[in-house]
């Protein structure tokens, strides 16, 4: 019972995210964003200072490919040397490279342009999804669903959240203030793979379950 209902739970979280991506993807095409997407652009530029500028770049740096290949590996031996988890493993990888795989789909489908308002720092290719924004909402929240049992304490739990939401936001944000994407990408980023991520563990926890009925005959 307590399974069927996680499976409801990821199907519904991975519909719905999918959904606002979608009403999103409307808005951008129809133009209707613009005003939203300056508005945030505006404030978080605003805080522009050579310390904060510093912070962003470190950010970006970390949620960059090479890095989270870097980071990936490191997951993968972490979880098959110490913790001896096989079918986890193939979970990690198929969220994390999915992941990379649907945001190049989804920037060659929307081919947004890139926004030129303020740009700290250059970079190439389409603008929606962000890439980073999809990067690292993928890695911190699968990371996040497969140790989460490993964490015993409460206060231990919530620090483990908080760490990983704060990463996520941190990468999005210093996208928008190195002027590289518009908020609109970085908030359709996480969306895309939330619904990602939600759909991959319920297909993983339905895998669980046929495979534990299996046994019992």
């Amino acid at each position: 019972m307590k399974l069927k209902l996680q499976l409801t739970r990821a199907f519904l979280i991975s519909l719905l995210c999918a959904t606002a991506f979608g009403l999103i993807a409307l808005l951008i095409s129809d133009k209707k964003i613009i005003g939203f997407d300056n508005t945030i652009i505006s404030f978080i530029q605003g805080l522009e200072t050579p310390t904060l500028t510093s912070i962003m770049k470190f950010f970006t740096f970390i949620g960059a490919g090479l890095p989270i290949v870097f980071l990936s590996l490191a997951i993968i031996l972490f979880l098959y040397k110490v913790l001896h988890h096989r079918r986890e493993l193939i979970l990690f990888v198929w969220v994390v490279i999915g992941s990379a795989l649907l945001n190049r789909i989804l920037k060659i489908i929307f081919h947004r342009a890139r926004p030129t308002i303020h740009r700290i720092v250059e970079a190439n290719g389409f603008s929606f999804p962000s890439g980073h924004s999809m990067a690292a909402f993928s890695l911190y929240g699968i990371v996040t669903f497969l140790l989460w049992k490993h964490v015993k304490s409460s206060a231990g739990r919530v620090i483990f959240i908080l760490s990983s939401g704060i990463m996520i936001l941190a990468i999005g944000i210093s996208r928008i203030y190195l002027g590289v994407h518009y908020p609109s990408d970085v908030l359709g980023g996480y969306l895309a793979s939330g619904s990602w991520l939600a759909v991959s563990i319920w297909t993983y926890q339905l895998y669980l379950e046929r495979r534990y009925k299996a046994r019992q005959k």
